[in-house]
Order: structure tokens, then C-alpha cells, then sequence
């Protein structure tokens, strides 16, 4: 089978960001919480490829760190929604019309009245600025957003004549939850996975950008365009460096969702042939 252009290019996008964080895990050019005032605002060179900051760190250290600490948390995030959500959605399929369908979704409903910066806020006001916090208030709002998708395959997999024949072998709800309804809705979970992968890496650096993320000395994209406001006339590449950085994997995992969609969904190769 062909890969869709805009899978692979997207794949390899997300592949490079992913392997800088990878390798930030066991090295980095500098120590990210080196601060060495001589050095700052050091131009591109040998020793620094990508400069320092107002601070003398290393920019291309402060972004692999970065890299690390948003893929981290938007990665655990989009976990907790499939953990939660996932469950939640087929057992409103599985008792679709009932008053567990209705109490669930209700709560999805509630969920989304508050956006994940808001549920940020009133985790922040209790137990403070964390990345921990940001991957709750984050996983928070994907578990409804995984719980519809979820839910809404799953409605149209419960019509099917198998699904009626696994009813009369005397499987119940849950049994045919786990072995039928949810390898096919697989790769719908996969798109909407990728998906709210970017969204996460966009949350976590707008949360970290209002001091509601990671905290320092950890490094953050976020974090890291805060920084470069005041010296945007100055050096204008501490701030598009890391906005080039968040764009980048944003786009490399949308274009992956979209590729993946386009060879996962029998709709989409149908219509193009």
C-alpha cells in the first residue's frame, strides 16, 4: 500500500522532534540550568549552533529539553483521555438511550463548558504550577473528546449483523465491547490520538507561556517564548525559534492525523479510488 504524502512528511516531522526529545533524555550540548552571564545573547556559532539566551543557556539544549517536557505531557495527556474517555464512551454505546448513556454524556457536556486553560487555573489555585498540573487539566478535557468519538463509532458497530450474532452467543455488553467494538473503531481513536497529540503540544505551551506549566529550571517552548518577549527587537530567534518549534510539530502531527485518516477510513479510499 502507498503511504499518503502527507503521512509520511508529517511522520517525519514528528519522528525528528520526537528524537531530539529522545536524546535530550541522555544528552544535551549544555546543562540547561547552566547560567553563564558572559555568554548571553551569544550569536549562531561552533559552540552554540543556535545561540543562547538572555541568560548565556545554549538554545539548541533549551529546545531539545523543551521538546521533551512538551511531547511528555501532551503525550500522557492524550493517554489519560484514552484511559478514561475510551471506557466511558462504550459503556454509553453499550447502554445507549439508557440513563448511563444520558449521565455520561451530560457529563461530557459539563466537562466541555470549561476549557483546559479555565480547569488549568482552578488545579493551579489549589495545588500550584506544575507540568503535573498541566497534564491533568489537559487529560481532563480529552477524556469527553475521546468518550464522543468513542461512543459515536461505537453507536455505528452496535447496528451490525455481527455484533447481533455475538448477542445471541450469549456475549455480553462488556465482552463485546472489549472483542468487536473496539478493534473497529481502532482507527478512528488512532486520528482523533494524533489530533489531540498537536492539541496537547499547543495547551501545554500556552499554559506554560502564562506560568501554568512546567516551572523552572525545566525548560518549555511555552516557557521559552515568555522569556523572549522582552528581547524580541534584540534577538528576535529566542522567540521564532521555539514558535518555529511548536508549529513544526503541530503541523507534523496534523498532517500525520490526515494521512492516517486517509488510509485508515475505507470512506476515503473509496471516494478517491
Amino acid at each position: 500500500m502507498k503511504l499518503p504524502v502527507q503521512l509520511t512528511v508529517g511522520a517525519f516531522i514528528t519522528a525528528f522532534f520526537t528524537g531530539l526529545a529522545l536524546l535530550s533524555l541522555i544528552w544535551v550540548p549544555y546543562d540547561v540550568a547552566d547560567v553563564t552571564i558572559a555568554d548571553r545573547l551569544k550569536p549562531f556559532s561552533a559552540a552554540h549552533p543556535l545561540g543562547t539566551d538572555h541568560f548565556g543557556r545554549d538554545t539548541l539544549s533549551m529546545l531539545m529539553v523543551g521538546a521533551r517536557t512538551s511531547i511528555a505531557v501532551a503525550l500522557v495527556a492524550v493517554g489519560i483521555g484514552i484511559g478514561l474517555g475510551v471506557p466511558l464512551g462504550l459503556a454509553a454505546a453499550a447502554g445507549r438511550g439508557g440513563w448511563l448513556d444520558e449521565v455520561i454524556m451530560r457529563g461530557n457536556d459539563l466537562i466541555f463548558a470549561f476549557p483546559s486553560l479555565v480547569i488549568a487555573i482552578l488545579i493551579t489555585a489549589v495545588f500550584g504550577p506544575s507540568a503535573l498540573n498541566a497534564i491533568i487539566a489537559i487529560g481532563i478535557f480529552n477524556i469527553p473528546v475521546f468518550a464522543r468519538v468513542a461512543r459515536g463509532g461505537a453507536l455505528t458497530v452496535w447496528t451490525q449483523d455481527f455484533i447481533l450474532a455475538a448477542r445471541v452467543s450469549g456475549k455480553g455488553p462488556v465482552r463485546i465491547s472489549a472483542e468487536h467494538i473496539l478493534p473497529n473503531i481502532a482507527n478512528l481513536l488512532i486520528v482523533q490520538g494524533t489530533i489531540q497529540f498537536s492539541l496537547g503540544i499547543l495547551a501545554e505551551a500556552g499554559l506554560s507561556y502564562v506560568g501554568l506549566g512546567a516551572q523552572p529550571p525545566t525548560p518549555s517552548w511555552g516557557r521559552m517564548l515568555t522569556e523572549a518577549q522582552t528581547m524580541i527587537y534584540t534577538a528576535p530567534r529566542l522567540a521564532v525559534l521555539p514558535g518555529l518549534a511548536i508549529v513544526l510539530m503541530v503541523l507534523g502531527l496534523n498532517l500525520m492525523g490526515d494521512g492516517l485518516r486517509d488510509m485508515l477510513d475505507p470512506r476515503v479510499r473509496r471516494a478517491r479510488g
